[in-house]
């Protein structure tokens, strides 16, 4: 059995962290697992965070002063993170935290890569407005026009998702901006991906970061990989339906 490492960069989320952490802990129970906030914070987030590592020792934080972006401090994540298999979620709990379970059940069957998809049968993205949902789609089908490796893939610029560290061992990550999945398709290495099914969650607290700086960043990024990114051999992307997956899920009971 893998240890996971969840990663979880914040910008000022103190009102979810708590919740996010006591929901990570119920739905890997049984399991070895760490979570890592990278946090940018200027509210007292930080100190949210020192309280709930003092009740549960498999939380650690590194705080940035002067640094922003959610791709950095995924990255500066993956240093810091000792598991078997890497996830990347959000602290504001629209990824629920009860498919990390799912996703390392995809991984102990051999596969490389998870990712959860809101596009696949069983899925859904109703916790996103209209405005948010024509904004996502957009930059989802921009990604898979110009770059080769996202075309398999149904939800490639979400930032819920799970892999083998081997991943990334040799891999030139340089991301810009939020969208790190991209980034790691792009430059990783790996042979099979498994995408399950899964509904995205209305946010319970906070606000969204969604900016048009955030848009701008995002078409340098995708610009940017063009010329970087890795001429990925033959990759098999397996996609789980429902039922599927809840035997996966059974099996590791």
């Amino acid at each position: 059995m893998g240890k996971i490492s969840v990663v979880v960069p914040t910008f000022n989320e103190k009102e979810n962290v708590g919740n996010l952490v006591n929901q990570i802990d119920y739905a890997l129970r049984g399991i070895e697992y760490e979570v890592i906030f990278v946090d940018d914070s200027t509210d007292d987030t930080p100190k949210e965070i020192e309280r709930v590592m003092s009740e549960n020792p498999n939380v650690r934080m590194k705080h940035r002063e002067g640094e922003t972006g959610l791709a950095t401090a995924v990255i500066e994540g993956f240093h810091m993170a000792e598991g078997d298999y890497i996830a990347v979620m959000d602290a504001d709990l629209q990824h629920p935290p009860g498919i990390l379970k799912s996703m390392y059940c995809c991984l102990e069957t051999g596969v490389d890569f998870c990712v959860p998809s809101r596009f696949i049968p069983g899925g859904s993205d109703g916790g996103l407005g209209p405005y948010r949902k024509l904004v996502s789609a957009v930059a989802r089908y921009i990604g898979k026009i110009l770059l080769p490796c996202l075309r398999k893939i149904t939800d490639p610029t979400s930032g819920l998702f799970m892999f083998r560290r081997e991943v990334i061992k040799d891999a030139d990550l340089a991301p810009i901006g939020w969208k790190i999945l991209i980034e790691v398709l792009a430059m990783g290495t790996y042979r099979t991906v498994i995408e399950i099914p899964y509904k995205f969650q209305a946010r319970p607290a906070g606000e969204s970061k969604l900016t048009s700086k955030v848009t701008i960043e995002y078409l340098e990024q995708v610009k940017g990989l063009m010329k970087r990114g890795k001429k990925q051999r033959r990759v098999k992307v397996i996609r789980w339906s429902p039922e599927r997956l809840k035997d996966a899920e059974a099996s590791e009971v």
